[in-house]
């Protein structure tokens, strides 16, 4: 598993003059909405845009929709988030071996995108209320969004998930595999499911308390 991770950048009516821009997370809709029972995912900003930045990330229709508009008027009005939804996990996505000794990777990528979608949606409503609309630069809205191939990927999870059930679980609870008692698993492979966070402090944490049930089984 891996995130469904997703970039929009909005373009105010105001300048956006700072370099170091703060980082704010947004989680409301993190485990559905009033139109969906479903977990959307969270938000949370960007760095400060530039204009390279944009031009090589940009859509190609992007100089339709504004082409008189300099990549550096647009980085000076930009206010940049970063989407992050959950991955389900699917029996079919797994790591391989060729016959020769490549690795190969089965990845469904368009696994759980209505959430994401939905999330977009929901925070450009959110900016047509902020003057991200109808402003001195454009005569509509403009939000360039971008999803993340599974080369952007920074989370990877899963592939020996922990359990109970050995039919469906290649490790016991304490991340021991169920049919080699010394061997155990520590990094985020052991995710059942891989949420739509960073992974890392759950990760930290369980290895602890992995840790711990050995010092006791070692003691």
């Amino acid at each position: 598993m891996r995130h469904n991770n997703l970039a929009l950048m909005a373009v105010s009516e105001e300048p956006n003059d700072t370099r170091f821009q703060k980082t704010l997370a947004l989680h409301d809709w993190y485990l559905g909405a009033d139109d969906w029972e479903y977990p959307l995912g969270g938000i949370q900003m960007l760095g400060k845009s530039d204009a390279e930045q944009i031009h090589g990330e940009a859509p190609r229709w992007a100089g339709a929709v504004a082409p008189d508009m300099p990549f550096e008027v647009l980085a000076h009005h930009a206010v940049g988030f970063w989407l992050c939804g959950e991955d389900l996990p699917r029996p079919d996505n797994r790591v391989t071996l060729e016959d020769d000794g490549r690795i190969r990777l089965t990845l469904d990528e368009g696994n759980n995108i209505e959430g994401l979608q939905r999330l977009r949606h929901r925070l450009q409503h959110m900016l047509d209320h902020l003057g991200m609309r109808e402003n001195r630069l454009l005569s509509h809205s403009i939000y360039l969004h971008k999803g993340m191939p599974i080369g952007a990927t920074a989370h990877q999870a899963g592939t020996v998930r922990f359990g109970t059930d050995p039919a469906s679980s290649a490790l016991d609870v304490n991340c021991t595999a169920h049919d080699l008692d010394n061997l155990y698993v520590v990094d985020t492979g052991f995710f059942p499911s891989i949420g739509a966070v960073n992974p890392s402090l759950t990760a930290i944490a369980n290895a602890l308390r992995v840790g711990d049930h050995l010092l006791e089984r070692l003691a």
